[in-house]
């Protein structure tokens, strides 16, 4: 039955006039529409640059091919926002609406939801933009048996630093990565934030973990220890390494903060211990690591002194470069991890606002 049906239609759409048939002058064609109106959906731009703390809108918004409509009105209109991840078989809910139903899953609980500037926009609002929030969002839009989706970018402003812990390079097993990245104020760095950095001048031989638990380093300047000397600059790929047992160093990534850092004048070099002390007597706390690359990099904080971190390593941000502090470049230099008890230095603070 379905087989003659087909052939009916055929028929019916691609017959012929007949010749012996005067009332009919021209070939007529028909058309069959099956579903109606096609679902378009649309991101305005494909990426959107934000702040760790600020508010952003992920752009989407839906039509009708055809039309200027945005639904048909025979069914409801659902909009469901997730977060891709790398290996782009799993997705993270984010945000689903439908008619007045409304629900916000895991860490964006209570930070997203739809502006509605128009019956057509599903863009999404996040608030309180945190590190983790930073990747790719898809914004798919149901109606019927009808769907499309648009893919949006949420890039943050910040910096990307290399970090390896107190007992020395390649210590890290991929989660330990993970956990001292947060323990200094920022979250692991994917590959695309680690390119940039490289784009930007970021040279580092020490091969660290990335977010997609690939191993990899940026190389500026070719040379012998770093993949050789006749090589072209770029970042070098160790490939995927088991995230239990594989020990690399780690990069990170940071974003602005919302407080102060800053070194603390004190009347004397301090201890480890009478560092951390000095700075709670301050009404802060002692600074991390991703705090003193935030201040140096986005607000261009320079200072000539070596200072305590939290991590019990001491370091000084030069962004003016010049003679006895890092004349050939700008950058977050670092003296080591002394003796705790016994080494003399300043420390670096840092208070939160509220």
């Amino acid at each position: 039955m379905k087989s003659l049906l087909f052939l009916v239609l055929i028929s019916v759409c691609w017959a012929e006039p007949h010749p012996g048939n005067s009332s009919l002058e021209h070939e007529r064609i028909v058309h069959i529409q099956e579903n109606g109106p096609r679902l378009l959906v649309v991101a305005e731009q494909a990426k959107i640059f934000s702040h760790r703390g600020g508010n952003v809108t992920l752009p989407c918004k839906f039509y009708h091919e055809h039309t200027s409509t945005a639904g048909s009105g025979t069914h409801k209109i659902r909009v469901k926002w997730t977060k891709l991840t790398y290996d782009y078989l799993k997705e993270v809910d984010v945000f689903v609406a439908m008619g007045h139903h409304r629900k916000s899953y895991g860490n964006y609980h209570g930070r997203v939801f739809l502006r509605e500037s128009s019956e057509n926009d599903a863009s999404l609002v996040i608030t309180n933009i945190r590190l983790e929030d930073y990747g790719r969002y898809k914004c798919e839009v149901i109606e019927g048996l009808e769907d499309d989706t648009a893919v949006v970018t949420l890039n943050l402003e910040g910096v990307v630093f290399p970090y390896s812990p107190r007992m020395g390079r390649y210590n890290l097993n991929f989660h330990e990565a993970e956990r001292a990245c947060v323990e200094q104020d920022s979250v692991i760095a994917s590959f695309d934030q680690l390119y940039d950095a490289w784009r930007s001048g970021l040279d580092w031989c020490n091969a660290g973990w990335l977010s997609d638990g690939s191993v990899q380093y940026p190389i500026t300047k070719p040379r012998e220890p770093c993949g050789g000397k006749n090589t072209v600059p770029g970042v070098r790929n160790y490939g995927f390494w088991d995230k239990d047992k594989s020990r690399y160093d780690v990069f990170c990534f940071t974003s602005n903060f919302n407080g102060r850092f800053y070194y603390l004048i004190h009347p004397t070099k301090l201890t480890y211990d009478e560092a951390v002390q000095a700075c709670q007597k301050d009404g802060a706390q002692i600074a991390k690591v991703g705090q003193i690359f935030a201040a140096w990099k986005l607000l261009g904080y320079d200072r000539c002194d070596a200072g305590w971190l939290a991590d019990g390593s001491v370091r000084y941000p030069i962004s003016r470069p010049r003679k006895r502090c890092s004349p050939s470049e700008a950058a977050v230099r670092f003296v080591g991890f002394p003796d705790k008890k016994h080494k003399l230095y300043g420390v670096y603070c840092f208070r939160a606002y509220n």
